[in-house]
């Protein structure tokens, strides 16, 4: 996978191909439709990473320090913030690599750089698919805990955390090995939007679910207190509120991206599907968003964690 030049930038083999770009340079210039298109400086790039990995490495340390924390619900929580962490890693070293090489500053031969190329890409796309198996796996635990919060400890035991965590590191170093390899057929780029609509409409499911009983839980002790009307009212648009949020960042952070693979399969050579094609970056700057994003939904509400953060961050002083 090369690098410089009109040679494609890391997972580049996704913005364009060389006959699309050709069909968009003509239509453009003619009576393409003009293009809407967002530059992310690689300033902006690279403090976006950093503010991530230093976000995830403190999850993952505060998880690790403290005992309480190694539970199933807090190991996948810490399997996120892995997979987050070494997205934006691999986000910042490709960036800074493509900085140095432009610069100068890196001589290298051409087959290194593709070689390290091949290896960025995987452990790029290999920590995005992970990265949503984590989400989804939070989603699953805690539905779990909801409906069948007596048997909870019987059904979700380390054990069994433990191996979910090691089908979704295999699952997810295999589906971007394949990714990589066989990224310009068809069937990969579908397999891939097809997984992110299948976590995205689990997700939907399980938390709606959880809503609906959160709802009528809050009924019953509502009639209970003979205030039935306010209490319910309140608590249930609290409720819509939390889950718009949290399935509306999902998917606006991952969405464009899996839209951009779709439209690869759907119009290629459309000047209309250039104009999103030449976004890319900016779909990827969204995903790094969303590894900021996510320690405050799931890590950081939790008070434990939060206490256990402050004594890491003291003794790291």
């Amino acid at each position: 996978m090369p690098v410089l030049g009109p040679q494609r930038r890391l997972l580049g083999s996704l913005n364009s191909t060389p006959q699309a770009t050709t069909h968009l340079g003509l239509a453009t210039n003619q009576t393409g439709p003009q293009c809407l298109e967002v530059s992310v400086p690689d300033g902006l790039f690279l403090s976006l990473g950093l503010v991530s990995l230093v976000e995830n490495v403190l999850v993952v340390a505060a998880i690790t320090k403290n005992r309480n924390l190694h539970s199933p619900m807090y190991y996948f929580i810490c399997c996120l913030a892995a997979s987050d962490l070494l997205v934006s890693m691999s986000n910042v070293l490709e960036t800074a690599v493509m900085l140095l090489l432009e610069a100068g500053a890196l001589a290298t031969r051409a087959t290194v750089v593709q070689q390290l190329d091949n290896v960025m890409d995987v452990l790029i796309c290999g920590s995005m698919v992970s990265s949503l198996c984590s989400l989804g796996a939070i989603a699953v635990d805690r539905y779990i805990s909801v409906f069948y919060a007596l048997r909870y400890h019987s059904i979700v035991t380390l054990p069994r955390a433990w191996r979910a965590i090691a089908a979704i590191w295999v699952a997810s170093v295999l589906s971007s090995t394949l990714f990589i390899t066989y990224y310009d057929h068809t069937a990969v780029l579908l397999c891939l939007v097809s997984f992110f609509v299948a976590m995205l409409a689990l997700m939907a499911v399980l938390y709606v679910h959880m809503l609906a009983r959160a709802c009528q839980h809050a009924r019953g002790i509502a009639r209970l207190h003979k205030r039935q009307r306010p209490i319910h009212q309140g608590f249930g648009l609290k409720g819509v509120a939390t889950l718009t949020i949290l399935l509306g960042i999902f998917l606006l952070c991952w969405g464009p991206f899996f839209l951009h693979l779709f439209l690869i399969v759907l119009c290629p050579q459309h000047p209309t599907c250039g104009c999103i094609f030449k976004n890319f970056n900016l779909f990827l700057a969204l995903i790094i968003c969303n590894s900021i994003v996510d320690p405050l939904i799931y890590a950081f509400r939790s008070q434990e964690l939060r206490k256990t953060l402050q004594e890491v961050l003291q003794c790291s002083w």
